[in-house]
């Protein structure tokens, strides 16, 4: 998002954030008031535009808000997308797409309040890593030639009893999700945003065999110098990789696995 954007969606965060904690648990009901919205937003150009027109008077936004919804969703809902109606914004999707974050956010307050943030998160990640290991799979999820509905309901055939129902559900709004470019990408955001409430950063490591509780531990704790802040440690066990460990935060990308030695050596062989 550029800047104006960017600045109303982080305005909207704080606002939001409180809702949250006051709602614990029960925060999952609003995000999925919050998923329905976007829905609505992403299935009407000219409703994105009515609430993102900067010409418009704010008061004037903030009512198209309030006879859209109505009594559809809770007040919460209806005052939180009313404020960002009055906010500015840099394209007139922005505001589905800060919708978004802040419905997957939403959900994830909601495990937070249950003790269960963790486990979501965990479960998001191996998801992840089993896309990653399974093309067919991950090629049926992503053929657009099925309807989103049938590749919904062959996710949760995968996946249903093996995740709790908060990470199913965000499987299957992720899947849905036209603001990605692929699954893989929606799993990413919802890891971040996890992360980022536990106020961590997500480390992947990528080493040829599983690290023991003390590695994952002591990884965790020199990232944790070198970033000034909490590392979420997650392992991805790829035996290709020979040996060493490939680290990757964000954009950074630390590979000291005895794979890419070799093929910096072979390189400057090659002169």
């Amino acid at each position: 998002m550029r800047a104006s954007s960017q600045a109303s969606l982080e305005a909207a965060e704080q606002r939001w954030e409180s809702v949250l904690a006051d709602a614990g648990e029960n925060a999952l009901e609003l995000g999925t008031e919050l998923f329905a919205v976007v829905d609505v937003l992403d299935g009407s150009a000219a409703l994105r535009r009515a609430l993102t027109d900067p010409g418009r008077d704010g008061a004037d936004k903030a009512q198209v808000v309030a006879d859209l919804l109505g009594n559809k969703v809770s007040e919460a809902v209806v005052d939180l997308v009313s404020g960002m109606a009055r906010s500015r914004w840099s394209s007139e999707g922005d505001i589905a797409d800060a919708l978004s974050q802040l419905a997957i956010d939403s959900m994830l307050a909601s495990a937070s309040a249950a003790d269960s943030l963790e486990q979501v998160e965990d479960e998001v990640f191996r998801v992840g890593r089993l896309l990653a290991a399974n093309r067919e799979l991950r090629l049926a999820l992503a053929d657009s030639a099925i309807p989103v509905s049938r590749r919904q309901e062959l996710l949760r055939t995968v996946f249903a009893d093996k995740v709790s129902p908060a990470t199913a559900t965000l499987l299957d709004r992720s899947l849905g999700s036209v603001r990605h470019a692929s699954l893989a990408a929606a799993l990413t955001e919802i890891s971040e945003l996890a992360a980022h409430r536990r106020r961590r950063l997500v480390a992947v490591v990528t080493a040829a065999t599983p690290l023991t509780t003390a590695q994952r531990d002591r990884l965790g704790e020199i990232l944790a110098r070198s970033y000034g802040r909490q590392v979420q440690v997650n392992v991805a066990v790829d035996p290709t990789v020979l040996g060493g460990v490939r680290i990757q935060i964000g954009d950074d990308v630390l590979d000291g696995t005895i794979l890419t030695r070799l093929d910096d050596a072979r390189r400057r062989l090659a002169g």
